[in-house]
């Protein structure tokens, strides 16, 4: 068997961003993009993370990793320091994470409860992770509710926008104090081939793409 040569590729990426900011989208072309994760000539296992999947109790649509209610505070966190130790543990893999604690961050918020990633952060960092903020003009979000209502099993999480443009500027103040490297992405009237190859740029000029 010929030798493996070099080292792998091994982005580490939290995309953070509120709903209709292709964000999911993003996250799969990232998983797959040759310039990230290298050039494949089959499709195997690419872990996908989020904070969003509602695991936590057994209902559809349930409490999430970001909108965690009290009771569930202590299980949520739990969870958070299951995923950092494994990223840890797998630190020569890539990861792309469809929103983490940022999200988690700014929703306790909304709801009276501080939540402080400081200690996350401080475990993330090492590891070469760094977080894609997805924004777009608050304009545009009318055409994006419209184009996903197509597809929506939930339409009525939409039914207000300025949740969203609120939750979009929370966001970008919570990136403005991460300790991570951190990219503001506009998406509006682009591609997401285009937005993939923007963060593909970001990371080879920072050198983000292999372990430190």
């Amino acid at each position: 068997m010929k030798p493996v040569t070099g080292r792998p590729l091994c982005p580490k990426v939290i995309l953070e961003g509120t709903r209709l900011t292709g964000k999911t989208d993003l996250a799969f072309a990232l998983n797959e993009h040759p310039r990230m994760v290298g050039r494949r000539k089959y499709r195997y296992h690419s872990p996908l993370v989020s904070a969003e999947w509602s695991g936590i109790t057994n209902e559809a649509w349930g409490p999430s990793l970001i909108n965690f209610g009290p009771e569930q505070e202590a299980t949520a966190l739990e969870v958070y320091r299951t995923w950092v130790r494994l990223f840890e543990l797998q630190r020569y893999y890539s990861w792309i994470v469809d929103r983490f604690h940022l999200s988690t961050a700014v929703w306790q918020a909304r709801s009276g409860r501080r939540q402080d990633f400081g200690w996350l952060e401080d475990r993330l960092k090492p590891l070469g992770f760094a977080i894609v903020v997805c924004v777009r003009e608050e304009s545009t979000f009318p055409d994006a509710r419209a184009e996903r209502l197509l597809v929506s099993g939930n339409p009525s999480q939409y039914d207000d926008l300025d949740v969203f443009v609120r939750e979009q500027a929370q966001l970008r103040g919570a990136a403005a104090r991460s300790t991570l490297p951190v990219l503001e992405l506009p998406i509006a009237g682009r591609t997401t081939t285009e937005l993939a190859d923007q963060v593909a740029d970001w990371y080879e000029a920072n050198n983000l793409l292999r372990h430190p």
